[in-house]
């Protein structure tokens, strides 16, 4: 992971803009509502997680972008470098009422290798390292419960740590990606998907 001292400084103007409407879902990319809940999510490369949350049921809007490092403004060549600190992000807006932040993280857990570090399948490099950024203390801690819960399915199967981070949303800026990286799969429809993951299922918490 790059030291802050050593990242590339970037730059304090975006140098492109985000569309304002979601090429798949029609709505707009940054939703208002007292009853829309936000979270961020890192699980490799952002192309097929983006495809995977705005399929599902109750989700308002996605996007792409970079999160949880040093560098202003960057642009997915710098990321490439890791020399910005950012793992590649997906942006989701969703109604509690429709989906719950468990399914969400459900779906966090079930579709990458939460264990593999620096890396997502043959993906390699600290972009694709795994990330939850949370903006509630519910989300807080169902993701430090889902974790724990994942953990000890995947353990008894041989699987190593969990490398996840859990941290706050606040502590970070999430830059979106260029015009080309937002619904990506929706635009090249046989582009490249990750499809690390471990093959097991996150446990029901108990009530």
């Amino acid at each position: 992971m790059v030291e802050q001292d050593a990242a590339l400084p970037g730059r304090t103007e975006p140098i492109f803009g985000i569309p304002p409407t979601h090429a798949v879902l029609g709505t707009a990319m940054d939703p208002e509502g007292e009853d829309i809940s936000r979270i961020y999510l890192a699980m490799g490369c952002f192309w097929g997680a983006e495809e995977i949350y705005w399929q599902l049921p109750g989700v308002v809007a996605t996007s792409v972008g970079y999160m949880g490092g040093y560098t202003l403004n960057p642009t997915y060549e710098e990321v490439c470098t890791g020399m910005t600190g950012h793992t590649e992000a997906v942006f989701i807006a969703y109604r509690e009422s429709d989906v719950s932040t468990y399914n969400i993280l459900k779906v966090f857990w079930e579709n990458h290798d939460p264990t593999q570090g620096f890396r997502q399948g043959n993906d390699v490099g600290t972009q694709y390292r795994s990330a939850i950024f949370y903006t509630t203390v519910e989300q807080r801690e169902l993701a430090e419960t889902t974790g724990q819960a994942y953990a000890e399915v995947i353990a008894a199967r041989g699987y190593p740590d969990i490398t996840t981070e859990i941290v706050p949303a606040k502590d970070f800026t999430y830059f979106p990606a260029e015009d080309y990286h937002q619904q990506y799969l929706y635009k090249v429809p046989n582009g490249y998907r990750c499809h690390a993951n471990t093959g097991l299922a996150l446990p029901a918490l108990a009530r």
